[in-house]
């Protein structure tokens, strides 16, 4: 008997595995590896949803439980995605449905629904059993068609926790049944075509001229239609009546583009690339032409033309007939990726992010899935795009946080794009001007490529840097957000008839609010961090829940009225600026500045357009941003990543700083930064200046080598949630002990340091208490066993039933 392994919805990471399933004779053709299916479930066999991942033979007589249905036509995982399940399963401790879901787009995705209708024995003559509330529901059923639950109550008039529904299926007055609904339809618009007549009926002059209109062009939509003749529908229909034209449904795709942007074709305008630039073209070509999998990082300094090197491979790989994934680590720079590729490779380019809506989502994923698209721009999720023959993986940014997701399954899109070219034999190419320290260290240990682009393009030369002691400015009487020179700057630009870019990475206007008298800090109830005072709607609000209230002048400890807003975000800075700056036109650039779908293109452009002076906002200011007229930009606390307590502290301030200060004088222009700090003898600041990764990756290797951080060892965070402060921290020395006794009895062998568990940096978030234990260690198999079995074993003490444990390997930053 033919049975199939399927990964089962909502089970938990304990019991989670790949649940065998006879195939019933009537689904034996539909029941296909990469098909989605409904199967009964648990004791009470309740219908959920499924994904089939192998196929096999069982015997006949085994007692299994049998498919209910198959949900697909055809597969929608291919056998590449049906492998990457598994192996996400063993590397990210999630369950196995939680890797299918990310291979999926939300639309196309089933929601199993209740839905009710009358049972077939009931008999009219039992209504006056029933109760007026009961009677009411059955008055739902005048058209014997099914309703689904949360309708069927709204329109009986009772709340959605009702229980009288199940009360009647008790009674078998009605029949419920689990279907699966499909979250989004596909799109389609009504066409129109003419038909093959042999003798012609008589037409109207209107009816004429749509003839002539269809005879043209074949075929066309109604609306097409009607807008260029001018007809109204009722033309058309009576056109159909007489058998000249017929109505059909086409199914069309909901675009993230305006219609002019997604038809357009291709411009392949050439490229010419500098000596350095086309010698590392050069050699990354000759890695893809090897036909084997292999990675490089092409390094270089911000405004090198990094993106013209892999513009050039990608008309290389694009020619040898396969397809490429590009991913940009966040969807503020997305379109302007997106506008590069399109101008160049026309509609074949498909776009992947959150951004988009749930139908954009769905039809980009199926322009991939039907080989439409051959090159994929996007976000992490891109990874995931459904596309057969990838021969170019790149990640531009590659030491981005954003590329590593913060939820179950806790990927990270680095390791996921070298699977995919493992599997495909493709080249993944890391790009940055400030890779991270762990792929530098692979690139100068020979153990990935590595191509250096050591200069700018062109003419284009390095800013002029300036480190502003922001103590001597406080001691000159200067307490504004500006340093003396950074204003003079700024003023002496704005004649000139410049931009410049402003970075202050806080949003908001005031970052806390404290009593003077009490010494008491506003913070949310619900997280251990403090408030933050938004000037735009007069409220204290948490970054982290949304929790807000509105602000207020009294302290509600003390009740002194002396309560202090202190700490600047971009709101004050952008108030400030315009004090200090009256004539300049300021553009705040936040997210709650960019709040609707398109705002943060839109302002872009406009700002490219000339009608701003000046950005100041966030980090989505820092990267990417390539505006020749900008020839000033400045950091206004750059001490502010500096000083964390994560051992990435330096790396990222050194990072951030870097990107900044390479948005300046990418063009004609030469280019001014101006660093403001109260340490400006700390050495990150210099080597910021210097644009120098080497001279910064030097000094940095040999602390991560005497305190044992990557990459001279794996980091695996395990962390413990839940609403008790008590139970969390019981739980995590729990997990301890068994993890010692453990290790020391079956693992022996694996190198490990383990460090006791403590509370998490914000030990409290959305009302739930965090702890965390930290491992040094080796990512290998036995690690990974070892962690799964513990992981699962915590979720079986019913002890610990309020705490949830889960794993962590490589986060971006500790907890």
């Amino acid at each position: 008997m033919r049975a199939v392994k399927v990964a089962v919805e909502n089970t938990a990471y304990s019991f989670d595995t790949d649940f065998d399933y006879a195939v019933p004779e009537f689904l034996t053709v539909k029941a296909k590896p990469g098909c989605r299916v409904q199967v009964p479930f648990g004791a009470g066999n309740h219908s959920r949803q499924g994904m089939i991942l192998t196929a096999h033979e069982i015997d006949k007589n085994a007692k299994i439980k049998f498919l209910q249905a198959v949900l697909d036509e055809a597969p929608l995982l291919s056998d590449e995605m049906l492998l990457l399940v598994p192996w996400m399963k063993k590397h990210y401790f999630c369950t196995l449905f939680e890797a299918v879901r990310l291979l999926l787009p939300v639309g196309i995705s089933y929601r199993l629904k209740t839905f009710y209708t009358l049972a077939p024995d009931f008999n009219v003559d039992r209504m006056q059993e029933l109760t007026s509330e009961e009677q009411m529901v059955m008055a739902q059923f005048k058209r014997g068609t099914p309703l689904e639950q949360s309708r069927l109550l709204k329109l009986s008039g009772l709340p959605q926790n009702s229980d009288i529904l199940e009360k009647l299926c008790k009674k078998k007055v009605l029949r419920r049944a689990r279907n699966p609904v499909r979250c989004m339809r596909d799109a389609s618009a009504k066409m129109i075509r003419l038909c093959d007549l042999s003798e012609m009926p008589k037409l109207t002059a209107r009816q004429q001229d749509v003839y002539r209109v269809l005879q043209d062009v074949g075929c066309a939509s109604v609306k097409e239609v009607c807008y260029f003749t001018g007809v109204t529908q009722t033309v058309l229909k009576n056109m159909v009546k007489q058998g000249v034209c017929e109505l059909y449904e086409q199914e069309v795709y909901r675009t993230p583009y305006s219609a002019k942007d997604s038809t357009k074709e291709s411009r392949q305008e050439p490229i010419v690339l500098s000596p350095e630039q086309q010698g590392a073209y050069e050699h990354l070509c000759s890695a893809y032409d090897q036909e084997k999998a292999s990675a490089s990082l092409l390094y270089g300094v911000t405004g090198s033309g990094k993106t013209n090197v892999y513009l050039r491979l990608i008309d290389h790989v694009l020619q040898d007939g396969h397809g490429v994934i590009l991913m940009v680590p966040e969807i503020s720079l997305t379109p302007q990726a997106v506008h590069i590729f399109q101008s160049r490779y026309g509609s074949c380019v498909a776009v992947f992010h959150s951004g988009l809506s749930m139908g954009e989502r769905m039809d980009e994923w199926k322009r991939v899935k039907r080989g439409e698209a051959s090159v994929v721009v996007g976000t992490r999720s891109a990874i995931f795009a459904p596309m057969e023959n990838p021969g170019l993986i790149i990640l531009d940014e590659e030491q981005e946080s954003t590329y590593q997701s913060e939820s179950s399954p806790r990927y990270h899109t680095k390791e996921v794009a070298w699977f995919r070219c493992r599997y495909h034999k493709a080249l993944l190419l890391l790009v940055s001007a400030t890779p991270c320290v762990e792929t530098y260290y692979a690139a100068k240990s020979g153990k990935i490529g590595l191509e250096t682009l050591p200069s700018r393009y062109g003419s284009a030369q390095l800013p002029e840097v300036c480190i502003c002691d922001m103590n001597e400015e406080l001691r000159s009487g200067n307490t504004s957000i500006l340093s003396a020179p950074l204003l003079e700057a700024l003023q002496e630009n704005f004649q000139q008839k410049r931009q410049a870019i402003l970075l202050l990475n806080r949003r908001g206007y005031n970052t806390f609010a404290v009593c003077h008298d009490c010494g008491h800090i506003m913070t949310c109830p619900n997280c251990s961090i403090s408030l933050t005072y938004h000037a735009a709607n007069h409220r204290l609000m948490c970054h982290y829940c949304g929790y807000s209230v509105p602000a207020v002048s009294e302290c509600p400890e003390c009740h002194s009225k002396h309560l202090q807003y202190r700490g600047a975000g971009t709101q004050k800075a952008e108030e400030q600026l315009g004090v200090l700056l009256p004539q300049a036109r300021i553009l705040r650039l936040d997210t709650d500045a960019a709040m609707t779908r398109f705002a943060y293109e839109d302002k872009l452009q406009q700002f490219a357009d000339g009608e701003y002076d000046l950005i100041v906002g966030t980090q989505m200011v820092a990267k990417g941003l390539d505006f020749e007229n900008v020839t000033v930009v400045g950091v206004l606390s750059a001490d502010q990543t500096l000083y964390s307590d994560d051992f990435r502290s330096s790396e990222r301030t050194f990072d951030l700083l870097t990107q900044v200060v390479g948005r300046a004088g990418r063009g004609r222009f030469r280019g001014r930064a101006f660093l403001q700090t109260f340490t400006p003898e700390n050495p990150i600041f210099s080597l910021a200046a210097q644009q120098d990764y080497p001279r910064f990756y030097e000094q940095e290797l040999p602390m991560r080598q005497l305190m044992l951080y990557p990459p001279f060892a794996d980091l695996c965070v395990i962390g413990f949630v839940g609403t008790d402060e008590q139970q969390v921290c019981r739980g995590s020395q729990v997990f301890l002990q068994t993890l010692q006794a453990t290790a020391s009895s079956q693992y022996s062998g694996l190198p490990m340091r383990v460090l006791n568990p403590s509370p998490a940096r914000i030990y409290r978030a959305n009302g739930k208490y965090r702890y965390k234990l930290l491992l040094k260690c080796r990512n290998s198999v036995p690690l990974r066993q070892m962690l799964a079995d513990l992981l699962k074993d915590f979720a079986k003490d019913r002890t610990m039933s309020r705490v949830t444990a889960f794993a962590d390997m490589n986060p971006d930053s500790i907890l």
